[in-house]
């Protein structure tokens, strides 16, 4: 259960990491960070500052999803040391999916991003089963 927790804290810190790398590409880019219009500057991003904010964007979304998916394991009562393994490998996908998108590697992010949706609804298939 430990694991399972942690890989989902981790998880929660990932869009931070984004944003905190697009931040740094803001301020590359721009000389500041606007606080009062951020979305307006994100979206004025080129290049790597624009696809971190593209990758935050999305760690939310696989946050919501991953978080749903354990919820189902849990709700369902299913012993999540069972699905602990499973949990550290969708945490190495989204770190490579950042990586991926960070560095452009489409094909690649859009393979990793597959591998870490079918975990999740792996785990939700688990859920049913019992």
């Amino acid at each position: 259960m430990h694991t399972v927790i942690l890989c989902l804290l981790i998880v929660v810190f990932m869009p931070m990491m984004c944003a905190w790398i697009s931040g740094y590409y803001r301020y590359k880019q721009f000389g500041m960070v606007d606080n009062k219009k951020p979305r307006i500057q994100a979206g004025q991003l080129e290049g790597v500052g624009h696809r971190a904010c593209a990758a935050q964007a999305n760690s939310w979304e696989a946050l919501a999803v991953f978080s749903a998916s354990l919820l189902a394991l849990f709700i369902a009562g299913v012993d999540l040391s069972v699905v602990a393994t499973l949990c550290m490998v969708f945490v190495a996908l989204r770190v490579v999916y950042i990586v991926c998108y960070l560095t452009n590697q489409d094909l690649l992010r859009s393979t990793v991003f597959i591998g870490g949706f079918g975990i999740c609804l792996y785990f939700f298939y688990l859920a049913l089963s019992v």
